[in-house]
């Protein structure tokens, strides 16, 4: 239990890091050039996002059982190296533009894709999973307003219910990833010792009710609710006119926080389900924290109800 415990505070200061990373690329280095989309007002985006993930993830999961995985493989780590040092430019550029902002991005990128094909370890993993996190939800944040990102949000928890709960496909999505150490589920190990690369099936420990080495997390659960956080931030008024506020900080990085807090509360939540050794589906609370986070924050901080979507 201890371990368990210790594991969870790990997971959480790892979702931390990464909402706040993304915070400080949306606020300090990203700009609208680096927008995904020309309007970021469109409420269809969201829509035609959410199909292709679902077709791309029954691409995967039909090349998972033709036993393809090196396909999947390439995809997948071809767009972490681009995603990380697309990241880590973005971070040079802005400290300095000497050859120093070159050469370090693509050596830490090199060295991580090293790694990820050679001796995916966990440590390994997660480190590219933050990068990557950071990135993702840095860009979308940017370029979606607010009524496509809860469109967005709320779509995906339904969807990441029934495939947890109804058709159960995320699992075997999650089993199929964990064999090709990908960073698409981050693994904190619960004893010293752990090893990505001795990790079995997910699905034959939870049918032969075998206690966990270590603690998963989607990637997706972390980037998602994230995407609001960045959105609050990006699309808000620096000042507010209601009865909330702190001498010194932005109206809307005070809703971006509040975003984030009620983001941390649903996953505090979640973790209680996760400790009982069960798959959960995370976005139903991670995202339902963030949106209550995001509702009550922009009432208290801007004295009105329209949310910021219309």
């Amino acid at each position: 239990m201890k371990g368990t415990v210790r594991t969870t505070i790990i997971m959480a200061l790892i979702f931390l890091v990464a909402q706040l990373g993304a915070l400080v690329m949306v606020s300090s280095i990203l700009t609208t050039e680096d927008q995904a989309f020309s309007n970021p007002n469109d409420p269809l985006i969201p829509i035609y996002y959410i199909g292709a993930m679902i077709l791309f993830t029954l691409a995967v999961l039909y090349i998972i059982k033709k036993k393809r995985e090196d396909i999947v493989k390439f995809i997948f780590i071809g767009a972490v190296a681009f995603t990380i040092f697309y990241v880590l430019i973005a971070i040079a550029a802005k400290l300095t533009s000497n050859i120093v902002g070159l050469i370090l991005p693509l050596a830490i990128t090199g060295t991580l894709t090293y790694y990820l094909i050679k001796k995916p370890e966990w440590y390994v993993v997660d480190a590219s999973g933050v990068l990557m996190a950071i990135g993702v939800i840095g860009i979308f944040g940017i370029s979606l307003n607010i009524l496509p990102v809860l469109i967005l949000l709320v779509v995906l928890a339904i969807y990441d219910a029934v495939s947890v709960y109804g058709t159960k496909h995320m699992v075997a999505l999650a089993d199929g990833v964990t064999g090709m150490r990908l960073p698409i589920l981050l693994v904190i190990p619960k004893k010293r010792g752990y090893s990505y690369l001795t990790q079995g099936s997910l699905v034959k420990e939870l049918e032969e009710g075998e206690e966990r080495e270590a603690m998963f997390m989607g990637l997706g659960d972390i980037i998602i609710p994230g995407v609001l956080v960045a959105s609050a931030y990006s699309f808000r008024a620096a000042s507010g006119g209601g009865p909330f506020h702190i001498e010194g900080i932005d109206a809307n990085l005070l809703v971006s926080l509040g975003t984030l807090l009620g983001a941390m509360l649903g996953f505090a939540a979640l973790m209680t389900f996760v400790m009982k050794g069960r798959p959960q589906a995370g976005l139903p609370l991670l995202n339902g924290g963030a949106i209550l986070g995001y509702l009550l924050f922009y009432a208290l901080v801007y004295g009105n109800l329209n949310f910021g979507i219309w």
